[in-house]
This record gives C-alpha cells, structure tokens and sequence, in this order.
C-alpha cells in the first residue's frame, strides 16, 4: 500500500515536469517565432529553465535521499 502511494506521487512529479517542459518549448517557439518588446529576454530565460529545471529537480530528489537516508528507488517495477 505504501509502495503504491509512492509510486502514484512519483507519477504525479513526473507527468507535472513533462508538462512543464513542453509547456517550456511552447511558450520558446512563442517568443522565437513572434517579436514583441521582451521577447529576446523571454527566449533566453526559457531556454535556460529547459536545462536547469530537469538539473534541479534530479538535484533536490539527490539530495533528499542522501539527507534522509531514504532510497526513492525502492518499490520500482523495473528493478
């Protein structure tokens, strides 16, 4: 029971930070393909979060297992 509330939350992450990167590479295409006033600005800053967003989402579940001891990977299908 445990081990699926788990997994159910670890999907929930994951489909939220597929969402938001393709929301990321939509709202990038926006500004590249349109010029507004800012739209240079918005194009780098999305295209900087498309990298730093995945780092720091791995960054945070990495230091969370080795801050709490806990290993994230139990329970996994694939294992």
């Amino acid at each position: 029971r445990r081990n699926m509330k788990k997994m159910k939350a670890r999907r929930i992450a994951a489909i939220t930070g597929v969402v938001l990167l393709v929301l990321l590479y939509v709202i990038t295409l926006i500004a590249a393909i349109f010029d507004f006033d800012g739209s240079g600005t918005l194009f780098r800053a999305c295209l900087v979060a498309t990298v730093g967003v995945p780092i720091f989402l791995w960054v945070y579940t990495w230091l969370f297992r080795r801050l709490t001891g806990r290993d994230t990977d139990e329970g996994r299908d694939d294992q």
